[in-house]
C-alpha cells in the first residue's frame, strides 16, 4: 500500500515562514560579525566544503540541530546557550525555514532565518570563507 503523506514540504514551509522572522541579504551583510548575532550554516559538510559559508558562521548539519540545541542532550554545544539573535541560513532557506520553527518550539529565542539562503548571499556578493575544519 502506497503511503498517504497528509502534509507536504510546501505547507510545512508554508508554516514556517508564516511563524519564522526572515532576515534580508542586506540586513544579514550588517549583522554577520555583530556579536549579538550567531549565524548558524545547517548545510551539509561537502556544500561547505564546496562553496565555503559566510564568515562567523558556526557549521551544526542540520540533522544534529535538536540535539546540539537541547542543554540536556549529550550531544549539547554551548554556542546555543547563549543571549543572542540566531540565524540559520542552508542552500535556498528551506532547511534553515523549518530548522527556525523547530528551534523557536524548542524554547530558543531569538531566532530568524535568511532569505534565500546561502545563494541569495553569494549572489549578492556576501562575503565568504573557505571551510577551515
Amino acid at each position: 500500500m502506497a503511503q498517504n503523506i497528509t502534509k507536504g514540504v510546501k505547507a510545512l514551509l508554508a508554516e514556517a515562514n508564516e511563524t519564522v522572522t526572515t532576515m534580508s541579504i542586506s540586513e544579514a551583510k550588517e549583522k554577520a560579525q555583530d556579536p549579538a548575532y550567531v549565524f548558524v550554516d545547517l548545510r551539509d559538510i561537502r556544500e561547505l566544503q564546496r562553496s565555503g559559508l559566510i564568515p562567523g558562521a558556526f557549521s551544526c548539519p542540520r540533522g544534529m540541530l535538536e540535539f546540539w540545541i537541547d542543554p540536556d542532550s549529550p550531544y549539547h554545544k554551548p554556542v546555543f546557550n547563549q543571549d543572542k539573535t540566531y540565524v540559520f541560513y542552508c542552500a535556498s532557506a528551506w532547511r534553515s525555514a523549518l530548522s527556525a520553527k523547530i528551534a523557536m518550539e524548542m524554547g530558543l529565542k531569538p531566532v530568524m532565518h535568511l532569505e534565500g539562503g546561502f545563494t541569495a548571499w553569494e549572489k549578492a556578493g556576501g562575503p565568504i570563507v573557505p571551510r577551515t575544519t
